[in-house]
């Protein structure tokens, strides 16, 4: 009988974090996800099977001593979903520091920093790191300029994905650089096109399908290919 297939979810509290810890258990997945608190984290909590994590990904101590708790433990996804939208005003004439420096270490560095500290975990044949990208982040695509600045960490973190693959070398793995649509979430609003089952749903897809092939791909949650 084979084994069922692991995964380690960052960032599940809700969204679409929470839907992809939802859909891979439902296809039978043993799912390791983290959260910042998981006191605030009821909906994860409500999941049957799921092992919960604490981590605030843009600290290093918290993200050391996950690395020890998950130590020996193989995984054949990791999906790296946390992120921010930024202030409201994202203008870059009235931007603050400190705003500017949360949202590009929360969507750009740290997310990398995971993936690297993790990526020798994953199973070297067939497994899947995932970022979740945006369309938004295609410098080729003049869009949104409300969201000037949240398009351009995405930007960053595509660009990081990028220099991560290349350091990642000769390896086994696939990595996704995922848009999931324009999702009902917090961040995307009630107006949204598509559900959080629908994206998720068809995120996870794609993962299954794009397992084995090794290289980089930025898709969409219908495995769509989007350019840079």
């Amino acid at each position: 009988m084979t084994a069922p297939k692991t995964a380690l979810i960052i960032g599940a509290s809700r969204g679409l974090g929470l839907g992809l810890v939802q859909r891979l258990r439902e296809q039978g997945w043993n799912v390791t996800a983290t959260v910042r608190d998981p006191a605030r984290a009821p909906a994860l909590a409500a999941v049957p099977g799921v092992q919960v994590e604490t981590l605030e990904m843009n600290s290093t101590d918290q993200l050391d001593a996950l690395q020890a708790r998950l130590k020996g433990q193989t995984f054949d996804l990791l999906f790296v979903n946390a992120g921010v939208k930024g202030p409201d005003d994202q203008n870059p004439e009235r931007v603050q520091l400190a705003d500017i420096g949360e949202l590009f270490m929360t969507n750009s560095v740290a997310p990398i920093r995971v993936a690297q500290r993790l990526s020798p975990q994953l199973n070297d044949k067939g497994g899947v790191i995932a970022f979740m990208s945006s369309v938004l982040g295609s410098v080729s695509i003049p869009d949104a300029p409300d969201l000037a600045l949240y398009k351009a960490s995405k930007a960053a973190l595509n660009s990081m994905i990028n220099s991560f693959v290349v350091q990642l070398g000769d390896t086994g793995l696939t990595v996704l650089a995922m848009h999931p649509g324009w999702v009902q979430t917090d961040m995307g609003g009630e107006g949204a096109e598509i559900d959080v089952p629908t994206s998720t749903g068809g995120m996870v897809e794609q993962v299954t399908l794009n397992s084995g092939k090794g290289g980089l791909h930025f898709i969409n949650y219908k495995g769509e290919k989007l350019i840079w």
